[in-house]
């Protein structure tokens, strides 16, 4: 028995469709939206099919753009000679908050995982290749998530770049700003000791 009409219906199962997002939110977001004026509704729809159609990849990072290269490659200020490789756009975002580093992006879209069937053919890995290939980056950070895959993936390209001569790092992790060692498993410890640096 359904309790809505079809059309509401249909919006819940799209809006649950979104990761993260189950039936009872899928639910609140589909009544919000028919809480919006005609104008907001159109405003809304307007901007998921605008940035569908505009948002591309970038020709030189792979990072989203709105067309051309994205606003980090072309950036005069930024340093060509470091490459920060990270699995998703989600995490340029992240790095850039930091406002710390000053080199450049690849977006690999992806790491290796054969349980979910993603091999180094499904990723950004050649257009990498290619730019280290050129000849004036000097070091790539592995910015990967410290799991499974993010490991796996960090080690295959770092040996698959090793004929370039260019100095491959790992970004260092251990215990978090804020957190107490007593509540740190064994591997997270091993990992600060092992990234410790002079003060």
């Amino acid at each position: 028995m359904e309790y809505f009409p079809a059309p509401l219906e249909r919006l819940v199962e799209q809006f649950a469709r979104l990761p993260g997002i189950g039936g009872k939110s899928a639910q609140r977001l589909a009544f919000y939206v028919l809480g919006l004026t005609d104008q907001e509704a159109q405003e809304f729809a307007d901007a998921i099919v605008e940035a569908k159609r505009t948002v591309t990849r970038c020709p030189v990072c792979q990072n989203l753009t709105g067309g051309g290269p994205c606003s980090i490659c072309a950036s005069p200020r930024r340093d060509p000679a470091v490459i920060c490789v990270v699995a998703d756009p989600r995490d340029v975002a992240a790095m850039e908050r930091a406002r710390e580093y000053t080199g450049l992006y690849h977006v690999l879209h992806g790491v290796i995982s054969p349980m979910n069937h993603i091999g180094p053919d499904d990723l950004e890995i050649k257009s990498l290749v290619d730019r280290v290939a050129q000849g004036e980056v000097q070091e790539v950070i592995m910015a990967t998530n410290p799991d499974t895959e993010g490991e796996a993936t960090a080690m295959y390209l770092a040996r698959l770049l090793k004929p370039f001569s260019v100095r491959v790092t790992r970004l260092a992790y251990g215990i978090p700003v804020g957190g107490h060692l007593e509540f740190a498993d064994d591997a997270t410890l091993m990992r600060a000791l092992e990234g410790r640096r002079e003060l």
